[in-house]
This record gives C-alpha cells, structure tokens and sequence, in this order.
C-alpha cells in the first residue's frame, strides 16, 4: 500500500499530465492484482476511492478521433477493466459477475461505465467500440471479466506502447493454459470465448490456424475442435 501512495503522489505531481496518463490505475492492479491474475476484491473495496480517481479521469477524457489506434485501443481495455473491477466491488461480496442484475439488466448491459461524460454499458465498450473498430481477436484476452476460466487479469494497464506486446503474451499464456484450454495433436478442448467470438478468431483462417499460431503444440488441419464449460466465479486471491 505505502508503494501505491508514491506512486500516486508522483501522478498528483505531475498532474498536468494526469488525464493522459495510466499511473494510478497501473499502480492499483500492481498493488491488488497478482502475477497470475487473481484479484484481492478486498483491498480493492477496502480501498476503492482509489479506484475513483481513475475512474474521474475516464468520465473527464473524452476520448479523439486523432488518437492512433493502439492508444485508443488500449484507453478503452483499461475502461473496460477498471468498470469491471467497479461492478465487482460495488456488489461484493459475490460469487460470479453472472449474479448481478440490476433492473432486470444483466452486469454486461447495465449503462454505468461514464467515459467523456457519456455513459456505457461494458456490452457497448466491447462490441460497439473494441470489436467494431479494432478488429483484433486478442480484445479477448485484454478485456477480463474477473472469472476463474477467463484470461488472465493483467496486473498493468495497457498503453499504446505495451499494448502490442501485452497482448501477444496475453494470447499466448491463454492458449497454453492447460486449465483454460487442453490442446493436443489431434484433438483441441478450448475456451468457450473461441466459440462464442468464433468469428473474430477465423476472419482470416481456420481456429485451428489460430491456435497453432500461438500453441506450443502444433495441431493437426483435421483435429477435433470442442468447447470446454466456462466457470464464472470470481478469480478472487
């Protein structure tokens, strides 16, 4: 905790900088996120104003149609991560995001996420603006939902300089998880996210291709592809 104040007094600092900046959301997921992605909800409650903090400097961003791609992308993964972390704490203590509703409204279309003074629910952030605009199947494994057979939680935020890089290793993690996809020669048990965005992952080839272009084993043109059952409980620490 005494390392997330410096680092939140060194951002306070340099506040002419601040709404341009990951700082203070970086330094929370360092500090309550953990190297494999499990989250301390918690600290997270314990200590969520300073989750606010970053959350004021999305509702006051309006985001640029001169942003590149890459910072664009990478400004609204962070939105989506952080308002996920919102929702989770806000309900907390919870067992599955899938637990949620709200005015008969599941916790994916609840418009609360406020970004540039406008309000959005994390559907309309993932299919509207990330999927719509980025074309890039590893939004998959960006975005997080908090849930044990979900990507890993990145304990960073993204920028337009990390993002390309994150988001291979990301990608490649997933893929080779024994626990979130069971991969071999002939017969490839993955994630229900391939089935579910299945034509985000074969726009160009076969999911087959995809896979093996980030498994560590190679599959067969012909194997068997099935889908593994998803478990949405929390990946809490």
């Amino acid at each position: 905790m005494k390392k997330l104040l410096i680092i939140l007094l060194t951002v306070f600092a340099t506040a002419n900088i601040q709404a341009q900046t990951n700082e203070v959301f970086d330094a929370l997921l360092k500090t309550y996120v953990t190297p494999d992605g499990k989250l301390d909800y918690k600290g997270l409650r314990k200590n969520k104003a300073v989750l606010d903090i970053y959350l004021n400097q999305l509702e006051e961003t309006i985001p640029s149609k001169k942003w590149s791609s890459k910072r664009a992308k990478a400004f609204w993964m962070n939105a989506y991560n952080a308002y996920s972390i919102k929702l989770i704490i806000d309900s907390y203590p919870l067992k599955k995001l899938t637990d949620i509703k709200i005015k008969g409204k599941n916790a994916w279309k609840i418009p609360f996420a406020k970004v540039g003074k406008k309000t959005y629910s994390l559907d309309y952030i993932e299919h509207k603006i990330l999927r719509r605009w980025h074309d890039d199947p590893r939004i998959h494994v960006g975005i997080n939902a908090g849930s044990i057979s979900g990507p890993r939680f990145p304990n960073y935020a993204f920028t337009a300089k990390n993002i390309e890089n994150k988001l291979e290793s990301l990608m490649k993690e997933f893929i080779n998880d024994s626990s979130k996809n069971k991969i071999s020669l002939t017969k490839v048990e993955v994630s229900k996210i391939f089935e579910w965005y299945q034509e985000d992952f074969t726009s160009v080839n076969s999911l087959v291709d995809y896979i093996n272009k980030y498994s560590n084993t190679k599959v067969n043109d012909d194997a068997t592809v099935s889908y593994l059952t998803y478990d949405w409980t929390l990946n809490e620490k």
